[in-house]
């Protein structure tokens, strides 16, 4: 058997009007004119689409584009296709409305029907619409009609308890009821002259693009996984990350990301001082580096996460990373959880701001090491619309990093976004708490069909200095949010539970 999906063309219209004649019978007065698929053609030809079967056409769904803010989408079905002169018809609109789709009685056990849902979603894809819409008869609702109003009636197909041949395909297919339709088609006696209105949202939908345009959807992340080594001065420093962001940049990256505290090495001069004092010192120097990250986001045409430094604001210190846009500008976020240890050495204190920000590749959220094992914050920033997620980290022995990198793992899983962790290895013998690093940077996914199996896109190699690149798809988190196997964020009992950010 050869199936095809393709267009229609007005060569088809004599198997078609056979096939609609078998579909709605010979005396339905409901067969298309051959004038009525012509002007269809002529009009909006990538919206008619037919199923052929053998060399000849069985299954056909007709369509129009119409501009939800001039068309009046709640009026009858005739008045929408104006009596079959297709006024409302707008190349420029932004909603496909389907006005019809039929399948050949004899083969309707081939799930035709869903080949041309499937088409119609590719082409509200590709031609950058918002919605397809549609009106739905229930033409089991008149066994029902003494029992039930047709709200009623509509839940209990939701619900499986009533089967509708309409309705129950058109809900398997991602559709949604958004309203009730009354006098929709007089003549549908099946239906006590009711119909739903249906739509199904195009996920991938940008405002601002125009139609027929690709929108966005790979992004390239670059980690540095940086070896701890002494600089002789903040010259050799700066020319050690601009060797970075200049040979991952090469590679079309969209995001660098260095390590938490990958600029210790220059406390090496203050090793003498107490703990509190040599970070203050560092601190020093941040205002400076952030502005030379800075100038190289712009310069080389990338967003830059610069790890992580300690800064002093009103006599407190802070750990802090900055998103370094390559427009200019310039965002931070201030370490959260502070370790044990960074306090007890030196007084640090956490911030108490939870951010997403935005970015030209999206929304993207910061945390720094320790803070990644609080899942309550990242979840507040996956209600925020967080897609990536970026964890600088330093640990020093390998159990400390197995709970950093398990845990970024598990914020990936449980909020449907990507993680990147980025830490250094090495050795600082002369720089005080810096001795030894342990690291594995990697880009960590969702668990499911079109991710790795492992949930792991790509990890670099152990205690190694080097860059790890990996592309994302962010059209692939807005199909898991929708069509996931398991829907994590949508299927969080908060009739029960709920995290939300205190003010």
């Amino acid at each position: 058997m050869d199936i095809q999906v393709r267009n229609l063309s007005a060569e088809d219209y004599k198997d078609l009007k056979r096939s609609m004649e078998r579909a709605y019978g010979n005396d339905s007065g409901e067969v298309w004119t051959r004038e009525n698929i012509e002007d269809l053609i002529r009009l909006f030809p990538e919206g008619q689409l037919c199923v052929e079967v053998n060399g000849r056409v069985v299954a056909c769904a007709l369509s129009l584009i119409i501009d939800s803010k001039k068309t009046n989408i709640y009026k009858k079905y005739y008045e929408i296709i104006d009596d079959g002169k297709f006024s409302t018809h707008d190349y420029d609109g932004d909603t496909l409305y389907g006005i019809e789709v039929f399948v050949h009685p004899d083969h309707r056990s081939l799930r035709l029907g869903r080949r041309l849902y499937d088409a119609r979603k590719e082409l509200c894809e590709e031609m950058n619409l918002k919605s397809i819409v549609a009106g739905g008869r229930i033409p089991n609702y008149h066994n029902y009609a003494d029992k039930m109003t047709p709200r009623t009636y509509i839940e209990k197909v939701k619900r499986k308890e009533i089967y509708d041949p309409t309705l129950t395909f058109q809900l398997s297919n991602d559709f949604h009821v958004s309203k009730i339709l009354k006098n929709y088609l007089p003549e549908d006696r099946e239906s006590n002259e009711f119909a739903t209105l249906l739509v199904w949202d195009n996920i991938y939908y940008e405002p601002d693009a125009k139609s027929n345009s690709a929108t966005r959807q790979t992004i390239r992340l670059g980690l540095v996984q940086w070896q701890m080594r002494q600089f002789k001065d903040i010259q050799e420093f700066y020319d050690q990350v601009e060797f970075f962001v200049d040979t991952v940049s090469d590679y079309g990256t969209d995001f660098i990301m260095f390590p938490e505290f990958f600029n210790t090495p220059l406390m090496s001069p203050y090793n003498d001082l107490p703990e509190r004092a040599a970070m203050e010192k560092l601190a020093e120097l941040t205002d400076e580096i952030i502005d030379k990250m800075q100038q190289l986001a712009v310069s080389y045409n990338v967003n830059i996460i610069s790890g992580s430094m300690p800064i002093v604001e009103y006599k407190k210190l802070y750990n802090a990373s900055y998103l370094c846009h390559r427009n200019g500008k310039l965002d931070v976020h201030k370490k959260i959880h502070i370790t044990p240890n960074e306090f007890k050495y030196y007084g640090m204190v956490g911030g108490s701001e939870i951010n997403v920000f935005d970015t030209d590749c999206g929304k993207v959220g910061l945390l720094i090491c320790y803070d990644v094992e609080f899942p309550e914050v990242s979840r507040i920033m996956a209600d925020q619309g967080m897609q990536m997620l970026f964890v600088p980290f330093m640990t020093d022995t390998q159990n400390g990093y197995m709970r950093v990198r398990a845990c970024a793992q598990a914020r990936a899983i449980e909020n449907e976004c990507y993680v990147a962790i980025a830490g250094c290895v090495g050795n600082l013998p002369r720089v005080n708490n810096m001795d030894i690093q342990y690291s594995q940077s990697a880009v960590f996914t969702p668990s499911d069909f079109a991710f790795p199996n492992n949930g792991i896109k790509a990890e670099a190699t152990p205690n190694t200095e080097m860059v790890l690149i990996a592309d994302v798809d962010l059209y692939a988190l807005r199909d898991l949010h929708e069509y996931g196997t398991v829907k994590i964020l949508k299927d969080r009992r908060n009739d029960l539970y709920a995290v939300n950010l205190l003010k």
